[in-house]
């Protein structure tokens, strides 16, 4: 039987939402953009790009999860930054210790995205993002492909 999260002490607060795997954080009183490690949710704002199928779904999935004001506590991986100078991070919702990465592909919302050397939780990731998928939750009842565009 799996254990139930606990709750965890908070190091940042969520500002707002960019997109599906991107949020807005106040920590330290600075503001800081944050990709979540570990997944990539089909896109809703990509420029010269179009939404792709699920993309509102997912960002309107971690509003859900991470209301604006929540705290959170975010940890690294091996690297700080990505190249657009976002902070890298797993996020964990403080109030039960859910872990917002995991969460969002095991519910259909995210593929796995396993770059290196940020490969901490890749393995649970990647078996949430495949149990999705075998079970077609999400994006994967609805979706011919995890970028496909946005239909209509």
């Amino acid at each position: 039987m799996a254990t139930m999260p606990t709750a965890v002490v908070p190091n940042a607060t969520i500002v707002r939402h960019i997109d599906g795997d991107t949020i807005l954080v106040r920590r330290g009183g600075v503001e800081q953009r944050v990709r979540l490690i570990g997944i990539d949710t089909p896109e809703t704002k990509k420029p010269n790009a179009p939404v792709e199928c699920f993309g509102p779904e997912a960002s309107a999935r971690l509003q859900a999860l991470l209301p604006d004001g929540s705290a959170v506590r975010l940890e690294r991986d091996v690297e700080e930054l990505d190249d657009y100078d976002r902070v890298l991070a797993y996020v964990y919702r403080a109030e039960d210790g859910l872990f917002i990465n995991e969460a969002m592909a095991a519910d259909g919302f995210a593929d796995v995205l396993s770059i290196k050397p940020n490969t901490a939780h890749a393995d649970s990731i990647r078996a949430a993002t495949d149990q999705a998928r075998r079970e077609r939750r999400g994006l994967w009842a609805t979706c011919p492909s995890a970028h496909a565009p946005a239909s209509g």
